[in-house]
């Protein structure tokens, strides 16, 4: 490590702002690379980048050697992209056993068989949907939420919102179109 950067992380940690933003400046490349290989998702690494320099300047006075500043960074990030994997199957699990609940009781329903396996081909296509995606447009079409409910929901940005839904309709008409 050189002299210059055990500098930074040491004013950093005595609580210097504009020693912190350099640390950020230096290092936000490093941690959106990571973020972005594990996520698979540009949106979530732009988030997990924030939310990682969020929580590495809360707990810097943890860090015990200035050294180790690189690999406990690496580790932030790494658990905060973990946490959101591990939610993102959870929604799929719970989202898709609601999808098949869904299709098993489209036979209950007196809607003509033609309207029942349009509603099949449309559950079946919402599964072909990411987790992200399938939320948002659920959200709006079929429980109403304005585009600015939604964003404060799924604790994104509305333009991130229009951008998933627009994205969520255009797959579900191509996968409709296979089923026709």
């Amino acid at each position: 490590m050189d002299q210059e950067l055990f500098d930074l992380i040491t004013k950093a940690k005595r609580g210097d702002k504009s020693a912190f933003e350099s640390l950020v400046e230096r290092y936000k490349r490093h941690v959106y690379y990571q973020a972005v290989t594990m996520l698979n998702d540009t949106i979530e690494a732009e988030d997990v980048l924030q939310e990682a320099f969020i929580k590495a300047y809360f707990s810097l006075e943890n860090l015990k050697s200035s050294y180790a500043f690189t690999s406990w960074l690496s580790r932030i990030v790494y658990n905060l992209c973990n946490d959101r994997i591990k939610k993102r199957d959870r929604e799929k699990v719970v989202v898709s056993e609601w999808l098949d609940n869904k299709i098993e009781n489209m036979g209950d329903s007196k809607l003509p068989i033609e309207q029942k396996q349009m509603q099949i081909d449309l559950y079946q296509a919402m599964k072909s949907l990411s987790p992200e995606h399938r939320s948002a447009i659920i959200l709006r079409e079929v429980h109403g939420y304005s585009y600015q409910d939604i964003a404060e929901i799924m604790g994104v940005p509305e333009g991130t919102v229009k951008s998933r839904i627009h994205h969520a309709r255009l797959t579900l008409r191509e996968e409709l179109k296979k089923e026709g």
